[in-house]
């Protein structure tokens, strides 16, 4: 499966990585599936609500800020497709922390932000058995 996201959509997921650079950005992808994609047609961002500091290498969603997404979601006809976030001075790529706490099928999409600018960007799905994430296309929608 692969993940469509237009331009806009990547684009503001860099420009919030940017924004709240040193700390990580969240959000969430809300979309439809269709034909083997999953098709984003908007974004929510999140406040991360970790409040240590280990808010510049984590991020934290509650479980209020999902329900309040799917509400928005639902409202639009869309559904939660996965997730997104920032990694500050870091790769693209999913952390042990990340993999612990992601749920299987969602897309994970990671935008790297080095010293305040945003550089790659990647989407990844955990495997059923959570052992590690699978790398996903981001295919323009």
């Amino acid at each position: 499966m692969a993940i469509r996201l237009t331009e806009k959509h990547l684009a503001a997921i860099r420009r919030h990585g940017e924004q709240t650079y040193p700390s990580e950005c969240c959000g969430f992808l809300l979309g439809r599936q269709d034909n083997g994609f999953k098709v984003v047609g908007s974004l929510s961002s999140a406040d991360n609500a970790r409040e240590d500091s280990a808010q510049h290498n984590r991020f934290l969603i509650t479980s209020e800020m999902y329900l309040a997404a799917d509400r928005e979601a639902r409202a639009l006809g869309l559904e939660i497709l996965g997730f997104y976030h920032s990694h500050p001075n870091a790769p693209a790529r999913p952390s042990e922390y990340d993999r612990e706490h992601a749920w299987a099928w969602y897309s994970y999409v990671i935008v790297s932000v080095r010293e305040g600018a945003a550089q790659d960007m990647t989407s990844w799905i955990l495997r059923e058995d959570r052992t590690a994430f699978d790398e996903e296309e981001i295919a323009d929608a």
